[in-house]
């Protein structure tokens, strides 16, 4: 089994913005490593304290991920860390190195892990 880690930051504490964020940030972890329905084995997402409008498993199931576990957290309050941000662990059945995941960090979330952003 294999983690695929991503993070997104969210323009600002909606409902919509919540869901769509999740729903890009999935979109971009599921293509940038080739991921089908058939390996994803469960999704943990975590938001910051400031983004409390909407569960982001919600986007999830929206793209038809209806039979996956998931599950969504808090994300621990840190002083200064960057606010607005959704993380998602994607747990995968697939034999590889760990080398050869991509993570995906996107708009300001880009600063968490400036060593896996191209």
């Amino acid at each position: 089994m294999k983690g695929i880690r991503g993070a997104i930051t969210v323009g600002k504490n909606s409902r919509q913005q919540i869901i769509d964020s999740a729903q890009i940030l999935l979109k971009e972890i599921f293509q940038a490593n080739n991921v089908s329905q058939k390996e994803i084995v469960s999704i943990i997402f975590t938001c910051t304290v400031d983004l409390d409008r909407a569960y982001p498993a919600v986007g999830a199931r929206q793209m038809g991920l209806d039979y996956i576990p998931l599950m969504c957290y808090q994300e621990m309050k840190v002083q200064e860390s960057l606010a607005r941000c959704l993380r998602i662990m994607v747990y995968i059945e697939r034999d590889c190195s760990h080398r050869d995941i991509e993570h995906v960090y996107l708009r300001k979330a880009k600063k968490l892990r400036p060593d896996l952003v191209e």
